[in-house]
C-alpha cells in the first residue's frame, strides 16, 4: 500500500529544459526561447513548471537555456530572486562551449549531461525533469512520493490521450503494477499504434508521456553515462529492460504548447467560462513578474469573452473571445475578435509619440477602426488605423517584413509596424 506521508522535497531537485529552437512557434521564439513566451496576457510559459515547484517545496531549482534566452534570464532573475535567508537557490544553466565540451545541446539528455556537474552539485536523492513551454497544475510530491514508494528508478508522468494526439508524443503500455512495459516516440505506423491501443478505452485509447519525468539522481548518473541524446527517443526505451521505469497517470489538465495552432487556441480558451485552466485558484496560484500597473480603463466599450490584463485602455471599442495583454491600447472603433494582444513593455510618452508620428509609425498598440480577427499581434506592434486583418481558413504559410501566417493564423511580430489602411 502506498504510504499516506508526503515526500521531503528538499531532497529533490527541479530540473526545467529551457526548450530547443522553437521553430513550431516561430515568429513568437524569433527574439525569444519557448519558455519566456507571454501566455493568457500576463504570464509567461515559465511561470508555470516554476510555480509548481514552488507549490511543492522544491528549494533548488535549476533552468538549462539555450537559444534567444536573453529575455528568459531576464525574467527569471527579475521574479524568482531569493534573499540569503531563504533556503536553496534557483540557478540558470545556459549552454556553453568549456574544455569538457564545446558543442551546444544536442537534445534533452545531451542538455543535462553538460551540466552535470552542476546538477550533481546539488546534492539531491532525485531530480525531477521538466519541461517550459507545458501548461498545468501538478502536485510534484504526490509525484515523487509514488516514485519513492513503488521503488521506482525513473517514474514518468502519463495519461490518456486520443488517437490526434498520438504523433506529436511518446506513448506506451503499463501493466498492473503501473511498470511501463513498451514506449515508442511519436509513432505514426498502423501496427505499432495497435501495440498500444487499449479498446476498453475508445475514445482516450492510448496511454502517452508528459515528458515530466523523475530519476533516481544515481540512475540518471548511470544513464547519461550511455552518451544518448534525449529522454523520450533514447533513454525510456532503453531503460525499460533494465530498470524498474514505472508511470504516474496524472488526471488533470496538461496542454503541451508547442505550435501556433495550440498556442492560440489554449489562449483563446482561456477566455471562456468553462476554461480548463484555473488561474484563479486560491490554493495553487501561478506566480510571475510583479509589475506596478494601474487598473485598466474601459470607456464606452462592448467586452465579451475577453481576460484583460493589468494597465489596458480600451476606448469606444468591442473586443470579443480575446486575450488582451499588458498595456493594451485600444483605439475608437476598433474591432476585434479571436485574437490574441500581447500588449506592451511600455508606455510611450507623448513626445515619443510625435517623433513616431513625424516618420509615419503608428503609436503602439490598435489604431482607430483597426478591424483584426483570428490573428496574434506580439508585444510593442504599432497596428495602424484602418488596417484590417482577416481571418481566411486554410490562409497559406507566408512571411512578410511585418507578419507572418502560420497554422492559418496572422502574426505580427514584436515590434512590427501595419500602416494605415493596410489589408491583410
Amino acid at each position: 500500500m502506498p504510504s499516506e506521508q508526503i515526500a521531503n522535497m528538499k531532497s529533490v531537485l527541479g530540473l526545467i529544459l529551457g526548450g530547443g529552437q522553437g521553430a513550431r512557434l516561430y515568429p513568437l521564439t524569433k527574439e525569444r526561447s519557448k519558455p519566456a513566451v507571454p501566455l493568457a496576457g500576463k504570464y509567461r510559459l515559465i511561470d508555470i513548471p516554476m510555480s509548481n515547484c514552488f507549490h511543492a517545496g522544491i528549494e533548488k531549482i535549476a533552468i538549462l537555456t539555450q537559444f534567444n534566452s536573453a529575455s528568459l534570464h531576464r525574467h527569471i532573475w527579475s521574479t524568482y530572486t531569493r534573499d540569503q535567508f531563504s533556503p536553496g537557490w534557483i540557478q540558470i544553466l545556459a549552454a556553453e562551449q568549456t574544455p569538457r565540451s564545446r558543442d551546444w545541446y544536442q537534445g534533452t539528455a545531451d542538455a543535462v549531461r553538460k551540466q552535470w556537474v552542476e546538477i550533481k552539485e546539488a546534492g539531491t536523492r532525485h531530480v525531477l525533469i521538466l519541461a517550459g513551454d507545458h501548461l498545468y497544475r501538478m502536485d510534484y510530491r504526490k509525484f515523487v512520493q509514488q516514485h519513492i514508494d513503488s521503488g521506482a528508478a525513473i517514474t514518468v508522468a502519463v495519461q490518456p490521450v486520443d488517437r490526434e494526439a498520438v504523433s506529436g508524443l511518446g506513448i506506451l503500455k503499463m501493466n498492473s503494477d503501473g511498470v511501463i512495459t513498451q514506449f515508442a516516440e511519436k509513432p505514426k505506423e498502423a501496427k505499432i499504434l495497435k501495440q498500444f491501443e487499449s479498446p476498453s478505452h475508445p475514445d482516450k485509447p492510448f496511454m502517452a508521456s508528459l515528458g515530466i519525468y523523475v530519476f533516481n539522481t544515481d540512475v540518471l548518473e548511470e544513464v547519461l553515462a550511455e552518451d544518448f541524446v534525449d529522454f523520450g527517443h533514447d533513454i525510456l526505451p532503453q531503460s525499460i529492460d533494465k530498470r524498474r521505469v514505472c508511470g504516474y497517470v496524472f488526471d488533470g489538465f496538461w496542454e503541451d504548447i508547442g505550435t501556433i495552432r495550440r498556442f492560440f487556441e489554449i489562449n483563446l480558451r482561456m477566455t471562456k467560462t468553462d476554461a480548463p485552466f484555473d488561474f484563479y485558484d486560491a490554493n495553487a496560484p501561478i506566480f510571475t513578474h510583479a509589475r506596478f500597473l494601474p487598473g485598466s480603463e474601459v470607456f464606452n466599450s462592448r467586452l465579451d469573452e475577453v481576460l484583460l490584463s493589468d494597465g489596458c485602455r480600451i476606448y469606444d471599442a468591442s473586443v470579443r473571445e480575446t486575450v488582451v495583454g499588458l498595456r493594451s491600447v485600444i483605439g475608437f472603433e476598433a474591432n476585434i475578435q479571436s485574437s490574441i494582444l500581447m500588449g506592451a513593455d511600455y508606455y510611450e510618452t507623448d513626445e515619443e509619440k510625435a517623433e513616431n508620428r513625424k516618420l509615419g509609425r503608428p503609436d503602439i498598440g490598435i489604431g482607430e477602426n483597426a478591424v483584426i480577427k483570428g490573428a496574434i499581434i506580439d508585444k510593442n506592434a504599432r497596428i495602424g488605423k484602418n488596417v484590417t486583418i482577416r481571418y481566411i481558413p486554410d490562409r497559406p504559410e507566408e512571411e512578410t517584413d511585418n507578419w507572418v501566417s502560420r497554422d492559418g493564423i496572422v502574426i505580427v511580430p514584436k515590434g512590427a509596424t501595419l500602416r494605415d489602411g493596410m489589408v491583410i
